[in-house]
């Protein structure tokens, strides 16, 4: 059993106070996990039969003892919302019992968000709404979101804004999501200026998450860490003025003997990784010598572009990392966040949501989903509290995990497992792996 010590959270997490609260401060709530569309690069591309459902007012009744002290409540999961033929009454009643603050939002395909519907979302209290755009391009647009056009989009855009003035509702928020990938990346600041000209405020920019192995050749991002990039081109640098060629190190690491030219450069290539030792950096050389800074370099190039063009628009713009982050930390854990499934169960973060094959790493890693319960058969409170999540959150909030995609040894045996025991740290959270808190991969939140 875990210990159920309760850590202060003034002490040990002084700046953490919502991950230790007796209440979530977010729940993000999957109101159903049907979808009207069959994107490439979702998910559902790759759920292994999972059943699909709808959250019933019965089980969203079991969350409303949380809902007083909530910040955010977010309705998406794996789905399309507007399926939901229950999503306004959901959303009433939200907003009866939360805050005033609080916001409620979801995020959509558009699809189906016709006149009426557009006005009876925001008459419930709807505050935010976030379209998936990944490409201005039609053909882009429609290759990339099967069964849907950039047309319907736009016929989004427009139920919204006329939404907005018939329910005298000019507050409420519209945004973009826009999936990176580098068949579309090039199309990224032009997306937002189409988006804002028909009324988006905000836009969040994700790295695609490749659940299916062909998709890694579309990755816009790296793996590697952004110190440990940062480390191995000052020391490439300094070898380059001293005429010494780095890449020939795997070549001659394991050479019984050695010409002085030789000694010398596994001798340089051995003080880069004690300087990364030092610094406490992960460092995979032969991820490294085999990154594609080409790649890496017109994705800043886009991303400084869509800065710029955001900037100019007046376009709140969020946008993920380019390579990984080295000091990681999750948000989801931090700011007090927990997931509910449409079934009622409560889980702690998207990446222990969904039962998936991920190779978001570069490698195969199945992901089982991470259950504390049932708010159904449990109170949502009860469950928040418990010893066992409680423990996990602690866990979390120390970042004592390995870089798994870093790592000279990855992937392991221990990532692969079809059933997660645990990591080489002895840790029973698969953390190490995750991209999210690494800043490559966002949502709504």
């Amino acid at each position: 059993m875990p210990n159920c010590t309760a850590l202060t959270i003034d002490t040990e997490f002084p700046a953490l106070d919502s991950a230790l609260l007796p209440y979530p401060s977010k729940l993000f709530v999957e109101t159903t996990s049907r979808c009207n569309l069959s994107c490439i690069m979702c998910m559902k591309q790759n759920d292994h039969g999972a059943r699909d459902g709808d959250l019933d007012l019965g089980t969203f009744a079991h969350l409303e003892p949380a809902l007083s002290n909530l910040d955010a409540l977010i309705l998406n999961g794996v789905g399309e919302p507007l399926l939901n033929s229950r999503l306004e009454q959901i959303i009433t009643r939200a907003r009866k019992l939360m805050p005033p603050h609080g916001w409620i939002g979801f995020q959509s395909n558009g699809l189906l968000l016709t006149n009426m519907r557009a006005m009876t979302l925001l008459d419930a209290g709807l505050d935010q709404i976030c379209l998936s755009m990944d490409g201005v391009d039609s053909t882009t647009f429609g290759s990339i979101r099967t069964g849907s056009q950039l047309l319907d989009l736009q016929m989004a855009f427009k139920a919204l804004a006329a939404a907005k003035v018939v329910c005298g509702r000019p507050d409420l928020e519209i945004g973009v999501e826009f999936v990176v990938m580098r068949d579309n990346l090039k199309e990224l600041p032009s997306a937002l200026e189409w988006a804002a000209a028909r009324g988006a405020s905000f836009a969040i920019v994700s790295h695609l998450h490749p659940f299916h192995e062909p998709h890694l050749e579309q990755r816009a991002y790296d793996t590697c860490t952004d110190e440990a990039i940062q480390l191995f081109q000052t020391w490439k640098s300094k070898a380059e003025v001293i005429g010494i060629d780095i890449l020939h190190y795997f070549d001659l690491l394991w050479k019984y003997r050695r010409t002085p030219e030789e000694s010398r450069i596994v001798n340089f290539v051995e003080a880069m990784k004690t300087d990364a030792r030092d610094r406490g950096i992960t460092l995979d050389l032969k991820r490294l010598f085999a990154m594609d800074f080409g790649q890496i370099e017109e994705t800043m190039t886009i991303f400084d572009e869509a800065t710029r063009v955001a900037r100019k628009i007046g376009l709140d713009l969020r946008l993920p990392e380019v390579v990984k982050r080295e000091k990681r930390g999750c948000a989801f854990i931090e700011e007090g966040g927990a997931f509910i499934s449409w079934n009622g169960m409560m889980h702690p973060c998207y990446h222990l949501w969904h039962r998936c094959q991920s190779f978001a790493n570069g490698w195969l890693q199945p992901v089982k989903p991470r259950a504390f319960g049932n708010v159904a058969e449990r109170g949502i409170l009860e469950i928040w509290n418990s010893c066992e999540f409680r423990t996990f959150r602690q866990n979390v909030l120390r970042h004592n995990y390995p870089s798994c995609s870093g790592c000279n040894c990855s992937p392991c045996d221990l990532v692969q497992k079809e059933e997660f025991a645990q990591d080489c740290y002895v840790n029973t959270e698969p953390c190490g792996s995750c991209l999210w808190s690494s800043g490559v991969f966002r949502c709504l939140d």
